[in-house]
């Protein structure tokens, strides 16, 4: 095979090539022979011209057309020529603009009407061969058509195919960090609360043993709650094991959370103004978790014996948090590690919020944020 002819080109092309030298040497019961070597040559080059019709469509068919006006020109007797030019039109049709194709049928009817004989015959067979070649168009057009919406139709599954698989992956991106998030809250959290009544179980030993071994059933206790909470997060991510998951803390767990930092001692005060409206388990997990994280940082940075406040203010919509102590930071002194930064901002940012996080002008911390829970992202 030629270099560049595409794998269609070659069978029809050939098999135009045999017909028309079957027709020019009488075996298919034509009228007209060709002795002559020049009707041999004006019969098999334009046939050889079809074998690049589908990659040059208009040129091939130019080509075509103008060496069969040659070959009448010339005088050369070739009865089956007539199916070159036809074959080139379908190219024409069916790899061109439906414009070019028509101006196509009208050069070949033209021509057809100019070389066809004179009289009743001659008409009708002009009659025919226009038919002929409209027919030829109209099939060439349909196939292009149906060709390009089948393109068309291929293009769009494999959009959709990307696009889902787009949407698959940040899927589970999102996923993975909610639960990274999750995990370091949790983590983050009671490790920090259990370290710190470790440290003051261990400094009671001397003087209070019986202290000691109270503060020790408490580190027991949030040890246990915190393997809780790593089970129900772990069920978040084995779907096979419903039973393992619990739901997630929200706006009525957070005396629970209040009393284990106290336990830890801090001096914490809770203000609360408002009633929680119907925000649903996303939005009290996100004022939970803000809450936590804010009082983990205090318990790591504040110091000793830290006043804490917890304010809440609940509207319908809204929920509104500030925590603040008097702890020995500075203005030129950061509070808490990135993640749980970035875990607060995370969870506002749902919410169409941010979190201010940053010293206070006469010594300690503040972070506060409202929440606009109309605004779930």
């Amino acid at each position: 095979m030629n270099r560049g002819l595409r794998n269609d080109d070659v069978p029809v092309a050939a098999l135009v090539l045999v017909a028309c030298l079957v027709i020019q040497t009488g075996r298919t019961g034509a009228t007209q022979t060709g002795d002559r070597w020049l009707d041999w040559v004006a019969v098999t080059v334009p046939c050889l011209a079809l074998f690049w019709r589908n990659r040059w469509p208009v040129p091939v068919f130019a080509a075509v057309l103008g060496l069969v006006g040659l070959g009448g020109a010339l005088g050369v007797r070739t009865p089956g020529i007539f199916l070159v030019p036809l074959v080139a039109l379908y190219a024409v049709a069916r790899h061109r603009e439906a414009r070019t194709a028509w101006v196509a049928v009208a050069v070949t009817v033209l021509a057809g009407f100019l070389t066809g004989p004179v009289g009743p015959a001659g008409w009708t067979g002009f009659a025919v061969i226009s038919v002929i070649t409209v027919a030829i168009a109209v099939i060439g057009i349909n196939q292009r058509t149906r060709q390009a919406y089948l393109t068309a139709l291929e293009d769009q599954a494999h959009r959709l195919e990307v696009e889902r698989d787009q949407r698959a992956r940040l899927a589970v991106a999102a996923e993975q960090a909610r639960i990274a998030r999750e995990m370091h809250d949790v983590v983050a959290h009671h490790l920090t609360v259990m370290v710190a009544l470790s440290e003051g179980a261990a400094a009671s030993v001397p003087a209070a043993p019986d202290r000691a071994s109270t503060v020790m059933t408490q580190v027991a206790a949030t040890g246990r709650q915190a393997l809780t909470e790593m089970r129900r997060i772990v069920g978040l991510i084995r779907r096979d094991a419903p039973g393992e998951r619990t739901p997630p803390p929200g706006v009525d767990d957070l005396d629970t959370l209040i009393e284990q930092v106290r336990r830890a001692g801090m001096r914490v005060t809770v203000v609360r103004e408002g009633r929680k409206g119907l925000w649903g388990a996303g939005a009290e997990l996100a004022i939970h978790r803000i809450v936590q994280e804010a009082l983990t940082n205090t318990i790591k940075h504040a110091g000793p014996g830290v006043a804490v406040e917890v304010r809440l203010s609940f509207g319908p919509e809204s929920a509104e948090i500030t925590v603040t102590d008097d702890g020995t930071a500075t203005p030129d002194e950061a509070r808490g590690e990135k993640h749980g930064l970035v875990g607060m901002a995370e969870r506002a940012a749902a919410f169409g919020s941010r979190v201010e996080a940053g010293p206070r002008a006469g010594g300690g911390w503040r972070v506060h944020t409202r929440l606009d829970l109309g605004k779930a992202a």
